[in-house]
Parts: structure tokens; C-alpha cells; sequence
């Protein structure tokens, strides 16, 4: 008996000793490696035979491979140890990497097509792990060991503690073991065959193969997670007819994407925000998912701003400019003022008996008009109705917003509109995206990278800087619940030949017009100048207040802020005020300066018909009253005659 600890002495270098010309090897272990045989190639090619047991069902259907075994296995990446264990095993990797995995499968499939046979145990039923070799010159048997790998021969290392193998060379130990081995290889209900299905497999390793296969198994690799967790009633239903409307065949291919992405994101996270840019058919490809969500017997309402409230309503009536008057939408349409109405009527809709929970999507035109969400005590705002009584209340509800810039300058502002479409739960949200860390948590630092952003030197602060700054958490979140593109990315990922190229946009041009064309009249500019050398102490009272008691007037009038991290001083606010006044000033000014250039227009044009009509009256010699020959001149007189 010897006891290899696979550090000072190596199972390998044991069994290349043991191995001798017309050697018949038997092994039963848990996988087998083309990297075990590289390291015995020489001993294995001299062996009269090799039989392998496999310990555990591999290569062989169970209950949870039979499904899979029946598609092609082109594409397939096998998960089990055993079976991929056969091109080398997570601590191979070096032996991988040295790109000889090919030449290595071919040698190995030829020496197995002469010399080796497989089975399986097809049983779930444990079974020991062993080798034994058997030659003229005597038998051997090792044990225990978990696998035929370079790991296991102690050519590489892996993550067991401790690897120590017992050598048994005395012939009443080492029979007990070969007598058990023939008695499970004999037993055909506990072991299949396998022998061919380790050739295919391993041939398919040096096999060429086309550039079609790798680029399918390469966005296998890549999307394998987001496959599992695609759910099949999460897709746009073909079967209700949308392809077949007029808005879908007027959308572009960009356009047509969007769709499905937002029906997508809809069923999953119940909301989604559209933020392409200006120009790219928001609209149009709302319309599309309308007539979605409508074909499925869905009620859908269009809240936008009043300004916009005539072009949203000319595709659900019946109008000539109506493009899609074939498409039959029937969604209601309703401003964002009116949900501050309780009374009256909005396009023909009385406001007091809207039924706002029964809506099944909700599609907000210029969503960014709901990115606060202040609270009041003595009023609800417009973000609280429409979060209460349209989204909270009745049927469940989805929220498609539309909105070019759906954040002014904080994160919180797409916070609260994605709060929208996740009912103020953020946890329902976070657990649709299996994400570790909460949404709340995931916009909060994305507010502190911003923040830091925001103070680093203008040549420091670049797209690329901020994009490393924020976590892939945040990225996540976005591409769940967003979709956003530019012109460019239009341009890069999608072909525009029915689109077009865009339109350039010129540059803006400015003109200023100065007050008057005088040398001795001040400019704007220069008159800003002079109000900015303005104290306006009117406005900043603390400024005069001597330093002995200045501290005094500070505790009663500075704030503290963001729960005592802060405060808010009140000489800062009196310097604000100042700013602002000074900007009043000017726009008064500017006013003011339009004002009087109207005034001198119209008394320009006054003068002169007043000089014609004296004229004309003196003319008559007096014969005719003022006010006759007023209203001959077509003007007529201001005040008392």
C-alpha cells in the first residue's frame, strides 16, 4: 500500500510507471478529459484497452435533459461537469488557453475509436470512484479519485484541500476491485453505452465549423441569461392583427423596433419611458402601441399638454387630416391641467364623472411635466392625482411616457417618472429585475456620481467620465424601463435608405439691436454695467449690521438643511436676492426700451396725420370742425375734443 499526496509524488507520474505495454485500464470516475489523456499519451497508446464508467448519469437521457436531447445540439452548450468536463474543466483553463484543444480531441477521439469504450451508470445511484490497471507483471488499483483529469493526476491544481490517493498493489485488494468493476460494466440496467456519444462530442471540437455556427454560439454565450428569463407572454402578440394597421406600416424600422420594445417593457415592468429625440416619430410609434393595447379590448387614455391636445385628437376622429382614419382609434384624450379640474367639460368629456382608475394604459405626452413630486398639506398636485386616481385606483394600470428630456438636472426627476409606472413601489421594480440593490439605492448613487461629475474641471468633465462613474446597476435599470436613441444612433445601427439622410440644423443666428443709433445714449450693456455697480441694500439689510451683533441675527434667521448636514445662510439668500432684483432691472429696462421704441412708432405716425389734417383744416378756411377733418385723414381723436 502507498499513500500519494499528489505534492511530492503525482498520480500521473505513478500510473506512467505502472502502465506497461498491453496494459487493460478500467476507471470509474466522475468525468473524463482530453487533457488527462494529453498527459498519458504515450502510456495510453501502448494499453490493449481502456473501459470507463462514468459515476454519474452523463451522455445519457434523464428527466431533466430528455426535453433538450430532442432538438439539435448544434447550438447547444452542454452544463453538466461530465460532459463538459471533456474539453478540459474550470482549473484546465491554462491548458485551454495554450489553443491546442483541437489537436488535442482529434488524437483523442482516434485512440478512443480503437482502444476505449464508455458507459454511463444510467441509474441515480452512488458509485465508487476507482482505477485499475492490469498487466502481466502484476495489478494496481488507486483510490479514491474524483475524476480522469490533469487536476486529478495532479498536473494542475484545483480547489480541494487535500488530494491524497491510496496505491493498492496486493492481489486480494485489487481483485475486489476489478470483480466489482466487470460486475456493474456487465450489468446493462445500471450502465449504457456511450462510446459513440463521446466521439460525436468530442469530434465536434475539431470539427470546421462554418462562420454561421460560431456567430450563433457566440450571442448564445452573450444572451444564454436573458433567454432564460424571457417569457414568452411578455412578447407582442402577433395574432392580434397590429402588423396588419395602417399606423404600423407607416413607422420606419427603427420606429417598428420601439414598438416591440415598449409592449416588451409594458408586460414586464408595467411601464416604460420613450425618450428618443426630437423628430424621431415619438408619436407615431405611441400610436402603434395604442392600437396595440386597443386591439386587445384595452382602455387607453392620452393625457398631454393643452397645446398639444389637437394633434393627439385628430387620429382618434373622424377628419380628413386623419391618416390613420382606417385604424378606428378610440383612445380619450385629456390635458394635464385637467387633472386639477374637478368640474366642466375637457374636448366634450365631462370632468366630474371621468371614471380615471378604468383605464388600462395611460400614455403621458411630455412626461417631464410630472418629475416632481412635491407634497403639500393643503392641496393634491396633478403627480399625486394621476398616481392615486388613475394609476393606483381600478384596473392595473401601464404607463407609456413620452418625454425628449426626461431629466432637467437631478436623477430624481426620472425617478418619480418611472414611480409612475411602478405604482411608488420600488421594491415590485427591483424584483422584476432580480437586482441586488434597490431602485431607490440605485438613484441615489447615481445622484452622488453626477454631483462629483459636476465639480470636476470642464476639461475633466466628458461623457466618458461620467458613464465610468455610475454603476452598471443604474445602466441596468435604464435598459429595462427606457428606450432611448439620437439621430446618430439611427444613422449607425440602422439602414436609412427609406428614411434618408437628416436634415442639418444651422447654426442660430443673433442680432442685437441697440436702443437707438445715438452716440450720447448708453447701450444695454452698458446700462447693466451700471446696475450692476448698484448696491441695492434695500434687498441685503444683513450686510449693515454691526459684526458685534451679527452673530445674534444669524441664529435667528440662518437655515439649517438636509437634516442638519447643511445650512442655508441668510447673507447667501440676501446675495441671491440682489442677483435677482439686478436681473429684474434689466428686464424691466429692456421692456421699458421696447416700449418706447412702440411709442415712438405710433407717435411718428400720429404726427403726421395731425400735421395733414391742420393742414386741411386750414385749407378750408375754418369752414369745417376739427373732428370733420379728423376722420377725413381716417383718424380718430384721443380724449376731449
Amino acid at each position: 500500500m502507498k499513500i500519494i499526496d499528489n505534492t511530492s509524488q503525482l498520480l500521473g507520474d505513478d500510473l506512467k510507471s505502472t502502465i506497461s505495454r498491453g496494459a487493460r485500464l478500467k476507471i470509474a470516475a466522475s468525468c473524463f478529459s482530453i487533457y488527462a489523456f494529453e498527459a498519458l499519451k504515450s502510456e495510453l497508446a501502448k494499453v490493449e484497452s481502456l473501459q470507463f464508467i462514468f459515476t454519474s448519469p452523463t451522455f445519457v437521457p434523464t428527466d431533466v435533459t430528455d426535453r433538450l436531447r430532442k432538438e439539435r445540439r448544434e447550438f447547444f452548450i452542454p452544463k453538466s461537469g461530465g460532459e463538459s468536463g471533456l474539453y478540459g474543466t474550470e482549473f484546465e483553463i491554462q491548458l485551454r488557453n495554450k489553443l491546442t484543444q483541437r489537436a488535442v480531441a482529434r488524437e483523442c477521439a482516434d485512440w478512443i475509436r480503437k482502444k476505449a469504450r464508455f458507459k454511463s451508470n444510467s441509474t441515480n445511484a452512488a458509485m465508487q470512484q476507482f482505477v485499475h490497471v492490469a498487466a502481466d507483471a502484476g495489478g494496481a488499483a488507486y483510490m479514491p479519485i474524483s475524476g480522469f483529469t490533469a487536476v486529478d493526476l495532479g498536473y494542475q491544481k484545483g480547489s480541494a484541500v487535500s488530494n491524497l490517493v491510496t496505491r493498492v498493489d496486493d492481489p486480494s485488494h485489487t481483485d475486489v476491485y476489478l470483480q466489482l468493476f466487470n460486475q456493474i460494466w456487465n450489468d446493462a440496467e445500471k450502465v449504457k453505452d456511450v462510446t459513440a456519444a463521446i466521439c460525436d462530442h468530442i469530434e465536434s471540437v475539431y470539427q470546421e465549423n462554418s462562420p454561421e455556427r460560431l456567430y450563433f454560439q457566440i450571442l448564445y454565450n452573450i444572451f444564454q441569461d436573458f433567454l432564460e428569463d424571457l417569457d414568452q407572454d411578455a412578447l407582442p402578440n402577433d395574432l392580434t392583427g397590429y402588423k396588419d394597421s395602417q399606423v404600423w406600416n407607416k413607422l420606419f424600422n427603427y420606429q417598428r423596433d420601439a414598438v416591440t420594445g415598449i409592449i416588451n417593457k409594458l408586460e414586464t415592468h408595467n411601464g416604460c419611458i420613450l425618450a428618443d429625440s426630437v423628430g424621431l416619430g415619438k408619436t407615431f410609434t405611441a400610436l402603434a402601441v395604442i392600437k396595440y393595447y386597443e386591439l386587445r379590448n384595452r382602455s387607453v387614455l392620452v393625457l398631454c399638454p393643452k397645446k398639444l391636445a389637437d394633434n393627439w385628437r385628430n387620429y382618434n376622429t373622424n377628419l380628413k387630416t386623419n391618416i390613420f382614419a382606417k385604424d378606428r382609434l378610440n383612445y380619450d384624450v385629456l390635458c394635464h391641467t385637467d387633472l386639477s379640474r374637478t368640474s366642466g367639460e375637457s374636448f366634450g368629456i365631462p370632468l366630474n364623472r371621468v371614471n380615471w382608475g378604468n383605464y388600462d394604459l395611460v400614455v403621458i405626452d411630455e412626461s417631464h411635466n410630472f418629475r416632481n413630486n412635491d407634497v403639500y398639506k393643503d392641496r393634491e398636485t396633478r403627480y399625486q392625482k394621476l398616481m392615486n386616481k388613475v394609476i393606483r385606483d381600478g384596473v392595473k394600470t401601464k404607463v407609456l411616457m413620452l418625454s425628449a428630456t426626461p431629466v432637467n438636472n437631478r436623477f430624481n426627476d426620472l425617478r418619480n417618472q418611472l414611480a409612475l409606472a411602478y405604482e411608488g413601489e420600488s421594491e415590485s421594480l427591483s424584483r422584476n429585475l432580480k437586482a441586488k440593490t434597490g431602485v431607490e439605492e440605485i438613484f441615489r448613487r447615481a445622484q452622488k456620481a453626477f454631483n462629483a461629475w459636476t465639480d470636476l474641471p470642464a476639461e475633466e468633465r466628458t461623457a466618458a467620465t461620467i458613464l465610468k462613474a455610475l454603476d452598471f446597476d443604474f445602466f441596468e435599470l435604464l435598459d429595462a424601463v427606457t428606450i432611448a436613441r439620437s439621430r446618430k444612433h439611427i444613422e449607425t445601427f440602422y439602414d436609412t435608405k427609406d428614411i434618408g439622410k437628416f436634415p442639418q440644423r444651422r447654426k442660430p443666428l443673433s442680432y442685437q439691436c441697440p436702443i437707438t443709433h445715438r452716440p450720447d445714449v448708453l447701450g444695454l450693456n452698458d446700462i447693466f454695467g451700471r446696475l450692476s455697480v448698484l448696491k441695492l441694500a434695500v434687498y441685503a439689510p444683513i450686510g449693515y449690521i454691526l459684526p458685534s451683533r451679527l452673530r445674534k441675527y444669524e441664529e435667528i434667521y440662518d437655515t439649517q438643511v438636509e437634516g442638519g448636514r447643511g445650512k442655508l445662510r441668510q447673507a447667501d439668500r440676501e446675495r441671491s436676492l440682489q442677483a435677482l432684483m439686478t436681473t429684474n432691472l434689466l428686464k424691466r429696462l429692456e421692456s421699458s426700451v421696447e416700449a418706447f421704441r412702440l411709442t415712438l412708432r405710433a407717435l411718428s405716425g400720429n404726427i403726421t396725420r395731425t400735421l395733414d389734417a391742420i393742414a386741411s383744416f386750414e385749407r378750408s378756411g375754418g369752414s369745417q370742425t376739427v373732428s370733420d377733418y379728423l376722420a377725413d385723414v381716417k383718424m380718430r381723436p384721443v380724449g376731449p375734443s
